[in-house]
């Protein structure tokens, strides 16, 4: 099973180029490159086995506990006794980095954690860094921090006939390279001289195919005047990417352009600066219009059939389908994406093939009568994780599994991939804003709920659709912002009304198969009193895009007031489902509160409008949902003092209000009329 630890036995080395906080750790692991182990800057002798150096490195980079029965599942290939083996491992391991007074292996009932808070481990570091953002580091940090790449992850450590570690140990590496590149990168972008080109050309060997990475080389090379080698590295980047079967004539248009950047212009005549941006021409935006970029990689399969004609092919094949559907994102299209995974291209380097925002990887594993998908969604260029899921589900029905984590797992991409544009867009000067970036900016100030936000965010929309008037995204938001104003009495009704129905319909014309087009009319329509067509309009939306959680929100808002209060219900409890941090959840949970009323379940929605009521953007018609659920589950209390936080920033908020602002069918409005009275509101 593999020689002992020799216990004291050490031997000086080289040191690895560790940070300097490494020399305040009691202990410093190296996983980058050769696994080592250092203890007060002496290398320690590690043991023979590769099941206890594999179980050492995996622990390192574990974020919580592991369960014994995943180690043996990880380590060992049906043996005879995984549990007995596994005994002996962590027994070496306790004698390699435990102490007298300080023990760091910990055992709990069935799980196995390292306490490495006083230890240094460089793929952890690596980790952080990434995650935290390499944007706004130093270059001596960038640069220490590559300096403590020494090779691949775990080099030389793979264990045959070990397929769930070789797995594992694969995805890292890839993930690891990818953090390097990215670290590559920003270093590049911070330094000069002779340096840059040292950084770009180790760039260039670990993202042979990113044009971004050639980019930034022939650019370099062409501010130099360095032109020969500039043509000597398109000519072997036009070889090597032939040789893959790419196209090389992208490498040699960035180059001719990296030379004419250089060549003297005439000066231009004098002018005395504005005192304000001019307003961009009508046709700014019309040559290029942007959507953020996705790449789906075919899940890796284990014990599930092949990748790409089995289940994981198949989950990645439907998340794809699904986010095109959405029509808010530009998804890179299977064949694309699985011919690269026949190529054993991972996800981090096909990003920076396919020159994507986003990528999305993941795998599926079975573990008895359980399905356990992982899934991770990270940006390209940073290498940092921005979402990441373990769904584990029964598989007693496996394709009705499979179809619901795919639900799951696209609701979860499009809500994350939006949070990340609205605050991306929230930081940029207004002047220098795209049409995507205007619409996201828009959406960051519309789903405040305040007049002066909703005012801010029309002038974004109108931006995003004179930057490109085929923006079907930003018509929708412009629509949504004269919904508000009509519906919280923020401007004249009549008027709001007929440029909500207005913008939508111009939304519809830019794009019909998008359904914020129909969700934006489906609101219009409601708006004008025409329930029915309305309700046409926002199931048309979800018909387009099952995953579509606003549509589905929609429903929920309509039903509760004068349709199936059942289906109100049941459509809140999708939209919340599937987009379980959604900037509307307030509104999630005030529809639901309200279908609860309309069922007589006053105590159920007593609770639900409270939730709504405590959510951080939540409106005053919001808080008098609330209010009026409160009395009438016999909580006065609190409904009064819901009354009085909307009275603050609302004081002449009346129950007339609150009629004009929804449209209850005779019923709804007696009960919540009844409600209103205990309160003193009517």
């Amino acid at each position: 099973m593999g020689a002992d630890v020799g216990d004291g036995v050490e031997k000086s080395v080289e040191t690895h180029p560790l940070e300097q906080s490494d020399a305040a750790a009691a202990v410093a692991i190296r996983l980058l490159g050769p696994l080592g182990i250092r203890r007060q800057g002496v290398e320690l002798a590690l043991p023979a086995s590769r099941k206890v150096r594999a179980l050492l490195a995996y622990l390192s980079l574990a974020p919580r506990p592991v369960s014994r029965t995943q180690l043996c599942e990880l380590l060992w290939d049906v043996p005879n006794d995984p549990r007995g083996e596994l005994r002996w491992c962590l027994s070496k391991l306790r004698g390699l980095i435990d102490e007298p007074n300080r023990p760091r292996l910990a055992s709990r009932g069935d799980s196995i954690k390292l306490d490495l808070a006083d230890c240094f481990v460089d793929a952890a570091e690596i980790t952080r860094a990434t995650q935290h953002g390499l944007a706004s580091l130093p270059p001596e940090r960038l640069r220490s921090l590559s300096e403590l790449f020494a090779g691949e992850f775990l080099d030389g450590l793979e264990i045959d006939r070990n397929p769930g570690f070789n797995s594992w140990l694969t995805a890292q590496r890839r993930r690891f390279r990818g953090c390097h590149t990215a670290l590559l990168e920003q270093l590049a972008k911070t330094t000069s001289g002779d340096e840059v080109f040292a950084t770009l050309e180790k760039l260039a060997e670990l993202a042979p195919f990113d044009r971004h990475v050639h980019e930034l080389l022939l650019n370099a090379f062409a501010r130099r005047g360095l032109l020969r080698e500039g043509e000597e590295h398109v000519a072997a980047t036009a070889r090597l990417f032939e040789a893959e079967g790419l196209d090389s004539a992208p490498i040699e248009e960035l180059w001719r352009l990296a030379k004419a950047q250089r060549e003297p212009v005439a000066p231009a005549p004098a002018v005395m600066p504005a005192a304000t941006p001019a307003p961009a021409p009508a046709t700014a935006g019309l040559v290029a219009p942007r959507r953020a970029s996705i790449a789906v990689m075919p899940f890796a399969a284990d014990g599930l059939g092949p990748t790409l004609g089995g289940p994981a092919g198949g989950l990645a094949y439907d998340i794809i389908t699904r986010l095109a559907k959405l029509r808010s994102l530009f998804v890179i299209a299977q064949g694309t994406v699985f011919a690269l995974s026949e190529r054993r291209v991972g996800p981090e380097e096909a990003g920076r093939i396919l020159n994507v925002d986003y990528i999305v990887g993941g795998s599926l594993q079975r573990r008895d009568n359980h399905l356990l998908v992982t899934v991770e969604l990270a940006e390209t260029r940073t290498a940092r994780i921005v979402w990441t899921e373990v769904f584990d589900e029964k598989v007693d029905a496996a394709f009705r599994v499979l179809d619901e984590i795919g639900n799951r797992i696209v609701a979860s991409i499009a809500t994350e991939v939006e949070s990340i544009e609205r605050n991306r867009a929230i930081l940029k000067p207004p002047n220098s804003l795209d049409a995507w970036e205007a619409h996201h900016r828009g959406l960051w100030h519309m789903y405040r709920f305040n007049k002066t936000d909703n005012d801010l965010a029309t002038q974004f929309f109108e931006t995003a659709v004179r930057l490109d008037p085929t923006f079907s995204r930003a018509y929708a938001g412009l629509s949504f912002t004269h919904f508000q104003n009509a519906f919280q009495g923020w401007a004249q009704r009549a008027s709001q009304i007929e440029l909500a129905y207005r913008a939508a319909g111009q939304s519809l014309m830019a794009d019909d198969r998008d359904p914020a087009a129909h969700w934006a009319m489906g609101r219009a329509l409601w708006l004008h009193g025409r329930q029915p067509e309305a309700v046409v309009e926002l199931e048309h939306a979800i018909d387009l895009s099952p995953n579509f959680a606003l549509g589905h929100y929609a429903l929920a808002f309509v039903h509760a007031q004068g349709g199936d209060a059942e289906a109100g219900v049941g459509f809140s409890d999708q939209s919340r489902h599937l987009s379980p941090f959604d900037p509307m959840l307030c509104a999630m949970f005030a529809a639901r509160a309200m279908a609860l009323v309309r069922l007589q379940r006053f105590e159920e929605a007593a609770d639900w409008g409270a939730r709504a009521a405590t959510r951080p953007n939540a409106h005053e018609h919001i808080r008098a949902i609330a209010a009026l659920c409160q009395a009438l589950a016999d909580r006065d209390e609190a409904g009064r003092a819901l009354l009085a936080t909307i009275r603050r920033t609302r004081p002449a908020y009346s129950f007339s209000d609150f009629l004009i602002g929804f449209q209850l069918d005779p019923d709804a409005a007696a009960l919540f009329r009844k409600g209103a009275k205990r309160l003193g509101m009517a």
